[in-house]
Formats: C-alpha cells, structure tokens, sequence
C-alpha cells in the first residue's frame, strides 16, 4: 500500500520513503499506471524513494479526463513534483514516460535551475527522433494487435470485450498524446542519462535509442537489454541493477570533497 498521499496529491504514488535518500521519479508507459512500480519500491536499495507518476483516467482516477499531449500532461507533472524537489531526486521513464520524465527535467532546469541527479530512458527513441505512427487513429482492432505484438499488456484484458472497453480509451488518449508530440529544440540537459532498451524492441531500434546521446551535456550510456518493447518485465533484476548502482555512484560523487590542488 502506498504511503505518504494526500487528497491533493493526486499525481503522485510514494511507496516508499528513505529521508535523506535519493528521490526516484518513475513515469509510466502508454496506457500504463503508477502501481507497475510498486513491485520496484521493494526491490530496490533502501535509500531510494520510489515514487510513480499516476496519469488521469486510470485506476483510482479513472474518473477523470484523461490528457491528450505532452506538453500539458508534462507541465502538470512539473507542478505537482516541484515541492517534492529538495533531496536529491532522478527520473525513470518507459516508453512514453521516457519522454515525459525528459520534457519535466527540461522544465525544471530552465525553470528552477536544477536538474535530475541522473535521467533514465528505456524503450523510446530519442525526442530528436520522431516517429511517425497514427495508431491513435486506427481501428480497435488493429491498436489491439499493435499492443498483443509489444506485450506489457495482460493479454485477458485484450481478449474481454467488457474490460477492453473500460481501458481502450485511456490507452488510445496516451497513444494521441505520444504520437502527436514534437520535439521543440530545449536544450540538452545538465545531467547524465542513461538509455535502456531491448534489442529486438520494434517501437524504439537501438540507433534513435543511441541518439538520447545528443539530449544531454553530461555522460551517456546505453544499455542493450535481451527482449522486445517490454524487455524490462524479463530483465527487471538487471534494470534495477543499473539504476541502483548509478543512483550510488552519483551519491558517492555528491560526497566527495573538491580537490585542494
């Protein structure tokens, strides 16, 4: 169960708090929600928070509207975390929440001056890379065959009729929201990125996932994962691994005295 929400905090998920720890910020996917992280918050160290971003219009907000772009799905976020901001705080997002968890760092470095101690992207080109699907527009059948073929998707959803129809449209406002979305040319970010993804991932080939490399003034790493879209469900201990491990190196670097010459 999470911990730590309030009435008003509605964007965010905390399921786990570390005072003094590093804030890990975590983006959801297409059609995805908060709770795919729960099972991270008990699997990673306990000096990372483990706090997920809950899109309108799913689970406990499935009453709400459900926001069609990126921009104003990213300045919302950007204004229910900024309070959240004082300890040492990352981001990680999948598919879609790779490009929101960017569009927010852009907006808190050009707007409070500071940045991410590391940004984390997995399975999503990188925004100087656009696509040029319209799945959005496609026939309930076809964006059902495009989600069967990525997987993350339980596939007794897909196959019910009743639930298909209670989630289709969240899922096909998140597609409208990423696919009509274009790269306005901020700048790169003032922090290291690291890129994951699965190397037989048909969304995201692995050179437009290389090109997250023009988005940062920092280091870059690229992490190839064995898998498809969805690599990070088989590969989860190696992801957690990889941002467990960055997250104490730049802990380890933030502690370190400048030198005296």
């Amino acid at each position: 169960m999470a911990v730590g929400n309030t009435d008003s905090d509605s964007w965010l998920r905390v399921y786990r708090q570390a005072p003094g720890g590093t804030r890990l910020f975590c983006f959801p996917h297409a059609g995805g929600a908060a709770s795919y992280f729960y099972s991270w918050s008990r699997s990673l160290p306990e000096d990372i928070d483990v706090l997920a971003v809950q899109y309108p219009g799913r689970q406990d907000r499935a009453g709400e509207p459900c926001v069609r772009t990126v921009p104003e799905l990213a300045d919302r976020i950007h204004a229910a975390i900024r309070p959240r901001l004082a300890e040492p705080f990352a981001f990680f997002g999948h598919s879609m929440g790779a490009i929101l968890a960017f569009e927010v760092a852009s907006r808190i470095a050009r707007e409070e001056g500071v940045a991410p101690a590391h940004l984390f992207v997995s399975g999503r080109r990188a925004p100087s890379r656009p696509g040029h699907e319209q799945l959005h527009r496609a026939s309930t059948a076809a964006l059902v065959a495009h989600m069967c073929a990525l997987g993350g998707t339980d596939p007794r959803v897909l196959a019910d009729e009743e639930l298909l129809a209670l989630v289709l449209p969240t899922i096909r406002a998140d597609y409208t929201a990423i696919e009509t979305y274009r790269f306005d040319s901020a700048p790169p970010l003032p922090c290291d990125v690291t890129a994951m993804v699965g190397d037989t991932d048909p969304a995201a080939p692995v050179a437009d996932v290389a090109a997250w490399s023009q988005h940062t003034l920092g280091r870059f790493d690229l992490r190839i994962f064995p898998g498809g879209h969805f690599y990070l469900e088989e590969c989860r201990a190696g992801v957690l691994d990889v941002i467990s491990s960055v997250l104490s190196g730049a802990r380890q670097d933030a502690g370190r005295l400048p030198s005296r010459g």
